[in-house]
């Protein structure tokens, strides 16, 4: 593998980085937000199902112990 001009490779990593387009700060509290949301959601989602699942194992095994 040939290794390049260090010079361009600055230029080109330059041009690169001038192209990133940052997110908002609006945007940012937004998706942090979502985030929160989406996490407390599936928490109390698999709250429910773990209850549900607890339950049925109880009443099964309260039948048969």
């Amino acid at each position: 593998m040939a290794l390049g001009n260090p010079i361009q490779f600055i230029q080109q990593t330059r041009a690169e980085i001038s192209k990133i387009v940052w997110p908002t700060r609006r945007e940012v509290i937004l998706t942090t937000v979502m985030v929160f949301v989406m996490a407390a959601l599936a928490a109390v989602f698999f709250a429910l199902i773990d209850l549900a699942i607890r339950s049925g194992l109880q009443l099964l095994l309260g039948a048969f112990g």
